[in-house]
């Protein structure tokens, strides 16, 4: 059977630690009352700030986080102290019965909004231009300019937050902990209880999910049980009940764009300029780098010959957000998608023609410099047609629509490239550990971290094909900080590209230690040198040959192929000169066809084909789950999975506090959104740039989901077209919520129902829901 950390059997001597959590969003601490919470059954002990052994401060980049509120509580939800009791139900309640008094602070700030009023921004603002912007507007004979909303997405990860603490004499600490990133914890744990990291072990055997929500927001937690169990001597065990793990762990970024654009009147493509802001919470986490990439992908798949987009991050009163698959990526490729439907609107073309005139090609340069190599999206784009029966199904959507009043029909391709690498050049690295015991089994331990997405698979066929011995005779160990150090996160789809690479490394090394011996054995046995030596033969004979049978292999990204800088000016728009920020691209397409329900707004896929460029396939099953899942999960994203905060949208919730921080209001996709008739095709090309020539898979087919987003949105242009809705140009915010496409749909009904609400007002035809961004 798996276990997952919180089904570790503890010791006997164990503790349970509940956080005590701030209920305001913004607020100063007066006094907090542990004296009824010392009378409850089971309670052991409080800490809080002023039981920190080392620094109170943390940060994934900037240290601006602290583990304990020593004076402002800065969100709903920060960690004030941790109660530890006998057992988890007894530490829950306690917790409940800590009393703290607050000062509130003004002002409250929530959304996106309310950053831009307060000015309340985080002080580095990149910006990358390239071409010359006035010229490109002069030739340009189309404008548009406009905005628009996208919202965040809550990792949902099945196993919640958990970390079990043993410590050991001589203040050695051994951590378990459900973590993408066990370096980080593993540091933060040791700065926090004041003991260097050598004496700290943090491991990962295997995480029920994480998508993101567990690269740095677990550390946040898990220094809090480390410390206790420090201080206690005890071993302590913290698992974070579900509305907890929502409320405070962080979410996708919600993102607000205002963008201008303009094109010339066959459909070339000028100019476009774009600011684009996202809510990072109250600290800095990793807002910076997810901003990055997302202006790094505000291209999409098309040449701009003039460029400018910037990105601030805003400093708001919630829950630090962070990492989630695409890593920004996906708001960055969303913005670009938006732009072209108002060009394609505007023009009176239709959006899929725009796209297509307007492809990159390949030796084509990116806005940020890079030179496309191996660009397949141009072949893919004319595939995708006939994989899909694109004009035969566009003619039978057009009918539907035609002959429905009630229900119609969307269909939408859309295209992504997806750039593969840290952004930060020195996490381009990673180190694996092989060790050929003298039964000729094999043990590896490598710095990624497993969640689902199979990446132990992979490192065990890299390995039985470089060695030539079966799978079974391969196992993976957990992920350890004592055995793989420094490792980086298991994060932006490199781990196979890293560890893969790192394991290969460490397998030739043995294998060139052995050659001698296999030399020695063929003319023992008189054998030719294409025959094949017995492994165990080989690995005992070595062994008594005193030849070293483990090795530490490590790889690093090439340098010329990773890094970009901010700091560098390029005023003659050559941003190559920054660096080369990817590797490579992972590149897709897929074709949606969606049905509504134009009374209700429901909505359903009908089929999707996805046509996905992974390289030379390690394990082609594998990389299929994939995408189906990314795909789901864009669709998620785009379509059903809306946070609610308290902000001036929604004051029935209170300031700051997590509304949807559970299934019963949160809802993600199901079996039955699952699209009805599902293909995903291969694309089998080389990439000399990864190992065996695969390519990442696991966050560039998220975006796809989006084909359905947009096809949703032609399926809503339809039923307006058809009720004589007045603008040429509406675009949906994102999710495309039931309510929001009902709306959208624009009858006589939803004028009634608009204007009965506002029957003081000027009359009204259209109504866009409200929502958190």
């Amino acid at each position: 059977e798996t276990k997952y950390t919180g089904d570790m059997t503890l010791p006997s001597n164990a503790v349970h630690a509940c956080l005590v959590t701030s209920t305001r969003a913004h607020a100063r601490i007066l006094k907090v009352d542990c004296s009824t919470a010392e009378k409850c059954p089971g309670f052991v002990g409080y800490f809080s700030a002023k039981d920190v052994k080392g620094s109170n401060h943390i940060g994934a980049i900037v240290k601006d986080e602290e583990v304990f509120v020593e004076e402002i509580a800065q969100y709903f939800g920060a960690v004030i102290g941790v109660v530890v009791a006998n057992s988890h139900e007894e530490a829950v309640y306690a917790a409940r019965k800590v009393q703290v008094e607050y000062e509130d602070i003004s002002p409250v700030i929530i959304s996106i909004e309310d950053a831009i009023l307060h000015k309340s921004f985080f002080p580095d603002v990149h910006c990358i231009e390239t071409g010359d912007m006035e010229k490109a507007r002069k030739e340009a004979d189309c404008h548009v300019s406009g905005s628009g909303r996208v919202g965040g997405q809550d990792h949902f990860y099945l196993e919640t937050n958990c970390t079990i603490v043993i410590p050991h004499d001589g203040d050695f600490l051994e951590i378990y902990s459900s973590t993408q990133n066990p370096t980080k914890t593993q540091n933060f744990c040791a700065s926090v209880c004041g003991l260097p990291a050598s004496k700290v072990s943090a491991k990962c055997k295997r995480m029920g999910g994480a998508f993101g929500g567990k690269e740095t927001r677990s550390v946040f937690i898990a220094v809090t049980a480390a410390l206790a169990a420090h201080l206690l001597k005890r071993p302590v065990s913290i698992n974070i009940e579900r509305d907890v793990d929502m409320s405070i762990t962080g979410q996708r970024h919600a993102f607000y764009f205002e963008y201008s654009a303009g094109c010339t009147n066959d459909g070339s493509l000028k100019y476009f300029d774009a600011h684009l802001y996202n809510n990072a919470g109250y600290s800095m986490d990793l807002s910076q780098p997810i901003m990055d990439r997302a202006l790094f992908h505000s291209d999409n798949v098309y040449k701009w010959p003039a460029f400018r987009a910037k990105g601030t991050v805003c400093k708001t009163n919630q829950p630090s957000h962070t990492a989630y698959r695409g890593f920004g990526g996906p708001q960055g490729l969303m913005l670009a998608e938006m732009v072209i439907e108002h060009l394609a609107a505007k023009l009176g073309m239709t959006a899929h023609a725009l796209r297509q005139k307007n492809l990159y090609q390949e030796g084509d340069r990116t806005h940020f410099g890079e030179k496309l190599e191996a660009f397949r999206i141009p072949q893919m784009w004319e595939n995708i047609q006939d994989i899909a029966n694109f004009a035969e199904r566009k003619a039978e959507v057009d009918l539907f629509n035609d002959s429905n009043s009630w229900r119609k029909r969307g269909l939408s391709v859309l295209p992504t490239k997806f750039g593969i690498n840290f952004t930060a050049k020195f996490m381009n690295q990673g180190g694996a550990l092989v060790h050929v015991y003298t039964d000729g089994s094999v043990l590896i331990s490598h710095g990624g971290t497993e969640m689902g997405q199979g990446l132990n698979t992979k490192v065990i066929q890299i390995a039985a094909q470089c060695l030539g011995v079966p799978h079974s005779m391969i196992d993976i160990a957990e992920t350890a900080t004592n055995t793989v150090a420094n490792s980086q996160p298991t994060a932006a789809s490199m781990s196979t590209d890293l560890y893969g690479m790192a394991v290969l490394n460490a397998c030739e090394q043995i294998l060139a230690r052995l050659e001698p011996i296999k030399k020695n054995l063929r003319e023992k046995h008189q054998l030719d040198a294409t025959s094949s030596v017995d492994w165990k033969e080989l690995v005992l004979t070595a062994y008594f040959e005193r030849i070293d049978l483990s090795a530490h292999g490590f790889y690093i990204v090439p340098t010329d192929r990773c890094g970009y800088d901010w700091t560098m000016s390029c005023p003659d728009g050559d941003n190559s000169k920054r660096g080369m920020p990817f590797n490579y691209f992972t590149q897709g397409i897929a074709c949606a066809e969606v049905e509504i329900d134009c009374l209700t707004g429901d909505s359903f896929i009908r089929r999707v084909d996805i046509l996905m460029d992974v390289g030379r396939p390690i394990n082609p099953a594998l990389d299929i789950g994939q995408i189906e899942g990314a795909f789901v999960q864009g669709y998620g994203w785009c379509t059903m999975e809306e946070l609610v905060w308290g902000d001036k949208a929604h004051r029935w919730v209170k300031p700051g506090q997590l509304f949807t921080r559970g299934p019963g209001t949160y809802k993600i996709p199901s079996f039955n959104d699952v699209p009805r008739d599902f293909r995903v095709h291969l694309f089998n090309g080389d990439n000399k740039f990864a190992v065996h020539s695969s390519k990442a898979v696991g966050e560039p087919p998220f975006f796809l989901g989006c084909a359905a987003f947009f096809a949703i949105q032609n399926a809503v242009k339809a039923a307006r077209s058809a009720n004589a809705a007045t603008n040429t140009h509406y675009a949906l915010d994102l999710p495309a919520t039931s309510e929001r496409i009902r709306m959208g749909c624009a009858d006589k009904i939803t004028t009634l129902c608009i204007n009965a609400v506002n029957a003081e007002a000027e009359k009204i035809t259209e109504f866009k829901p409200k929502g958190s961004w």
